[in-house]
């Protein structure tokens, strides 16, 4: 009998990839021959809202191919005011049939070429079959004001979760914050005069619904308060 995978304690790169396309507000839009167009979106709907990924395909495409090549860039940037606020960047290429435009009613379809993911982990290549076989992070759309909520709100309660780091934090340390949340748990940024190192303190169980993120936070806190050792380097 083979053993029990381990549980994932972080995103894998395609769910990594499938929370920025669905959380982001702005994308860059590049395509050969034109001027790049930046995409905001400011009433809350995703920059992607109305692209659609669809396999490539060359049916019914003559030999003058006259689909438009295209990059939709991505920019993951943390919420919280840490040191070196970029956490990632995805790239998306494809085809186009028309230029992209901001003003279209309907749907643009994208014929997909590949998604590319550079972060702390390197760069990963994701390919469609594996975003669409991934379920969407249920934490990914509140992310950001869950995390400024906790930094606003409850700022002095981060530094406790380093009793849970380990090896514990180096002296000199000169603050801690949250830098990302995800289904499988929190990541906090430890600040350095002259670097920074990130740790991962996984949830007990991962987030299947949102409602669920909360409780899993607290639980996180109530292991920090229950452990024997009392952190003094922000004291």
């Amino acid at each position: 009998m083979r053993p029990p995978r381990p549980r994932p304690t972080r995103p894998s790169p395609a769910e990594s990839v499938l929370s920025i396309l669905t959380a982001a507000h702005s994308m860059t839009v590049v395509s050969d021959g034109l001027d790049p167009v930046e995409v905001h979106r400011l009433d809350g709907t995703p920059a992607m809202g109305h692209i659609h990924l669809h396999e490539p395909s060359d049916a019914g495409h003559a030999r003058t191919d006259t689909r438009i090549p295209v990059r939709l860039e991505f920019t993951d940037i943390a919420p919280t005011p840490v040191r070196d606020r970029m956490r990632a960047r995805v790239t998306v290429t494809g085809l186009l049939s028309a230029p992209y435009s901001t003003e279209a009613a309907d749907s643009t379809c994208m014929e997909f070429g590949q998604a590319v993911l550079d972060d702390h982990r390197g760069r990963t290549f994701v390919t469609l079959d594996a975003l669409e076989q991934t379920d969407p992070d249920p934490i990914a759309t509140s992310e950001a004001s869950m995390l400024t909520h906790l930094m606003d709100d409850h700022g002095e309660l981060v530094p406790l979760l380093l009793r849970l780091v380990r090896p514990q934090p180096d002296k000199g340390m000169r603050r801690v914050l949250p830098l990302a949340m995800d289904r499988y748990g929190v990541t906090l940024r430890l600040e350095y005069p002259r670097t920074h190192r990130d740790v991962r303190l996984p949830f007990p169980k991962p987030v299947a619904r949102l409602t669920q993120a909360g409780p899993q936070i607290h639980a996180l806190l109530a292991a920090a308060r229950r452990a024997s050792h009392h952190n003094q380097l922000l004291a």
